[in-house]
């Protein structure tokens, strides 16, 4: 079997261990010392939901996806989209030294910019194929490059607000991205298609208490069922129960850091009284339970450093 084959029998799904649960964020450095004789060590394929930037600081490191077999030098960046298959092995006998950034892209959007979130759900391009914009752009290799350095500085130093740091340093990346895509792979939904939506999310907004139906929502926009589906998840990049989930989850975040209120009232108030239900889908969003929610935020967030040594 070549490189250039695989063995799906062998294919991992990598469970990212988040280091931040509330920033769903896991990024560390590996390093390998020199050899006067290179071990060409093939890390095995895996994947996961998590996208994925990869930095080279020294060394040479080869890279392999579906699509493109790449070799990795300093100063280079490379972005995996979310389940894009991928492997690594070193290419060169001098040491090596790189930083892996993952995240789950979906937590670092807000009502604001939720219908930007359809751009990079990768519903009709993977966002591998925006790694033309690295080799096309040196000067925007080097300002994503020294994003994710921010990022990795941030978790190390873990300084007040490195929070707020850090989720703007992942904004930029994505603006970075939208703003240099001169091939427009990257495709949202239009102010119209926004306007046409609106009069349902204000319906959201004012009945996340209650019991909502799609049935309701099509109501309020006067469409036929399937159709509302399929153009609600066109426009915002996620289904609508998905959509209130969120909505539900986000209101009950606020909450919880800001009302002297019991989780039980919490769910009630969100429209989830069923408490196994809103554990379920607040854990889902957030890596924790509530109660947890409620400790880490009021008080300091434990981000243990990682360190990896490759074996490559």
């Amino acid at each position: 079997m070549t490189l250039l084959e695989h063995d799906e029998t062998d294919v991992h799904n990598e469970l990212v261990d988040y280091q931040n649960p509330l920033l769903r964020l896991k990024i560390w450095q590996i390093q390998g010392p020199g050899t006067t004789i290179p071990v060409y060590k093939v890390h095995r394929w895996h994947y996961h939901k998590e996208v994925e930037f990869l930095i080279m600081q020294e060394g040479g490191l080869n890279i392999q996806t579906k699509h493109d077999t790449r070799l990795m030098q300093a100063g280079d960046v490379y972005l995996f989209g979310s389940s894009q298959l991928h492997r690594t092995w070193k290419a060169l006998p001098i040491p090596l030294s790189y930083i892996v950034c993952q995240f789950d892209l979906s937590q670092h959007f807000d009502e604001s910019t939720m219908p930007y979130l359809h751009y990079f759900s990768e519903a009709r391009t993977p966002l591998g194929q925006l790694n033309y914009i690295f080799r096309e752009k040196p000067d925007v290799q080097r300002q994503a490059y020294d994003l994710i350095m921010d990022i990795y500085h941030e978790t190390q130093h873990k300084s007040k607000g490195y929070e707020l740091a850090i989720t703007a340093a992942i904004r930029r990346l994505l603006l970075l991205l939208l703003r240099n895509d001169s091939r427009d792979m990257l495709h949202g939904a239009d102010n119209a298609e926004l306007m046409r939506l609106q009069p349902a999310l204000d319906y959201v907004d004012a009945h996340l208490a209650e019991k909502i139906s799609i049935e309701q929502a099509c109501a309020v926009l006067n469409l036929s069922y399937h159709y509302f589906i399929k153009y609600f998840k066109k426009v915002m990049g996620l289904s609508f129960i998905d959509y209130v989930n969120y909505k539900r989850i986000k209101k009950a975040e606020r909450l919880l850091l800001t009302q002297d209120v019991s989780i039980m009232e919490v769910g009630e108030a969100v429209g989830i009284p069923n408490m196994a239900q809103f554990y379920k889908l607040f854990k889902r969003h957030n890596q924790c339970s509530p109660k947890e929610f409620k400790h880490r935020m009021r008080g300091e967030v434990s981000l243990d450093t990682v360190s990896a040594v490759s074996d490559v």
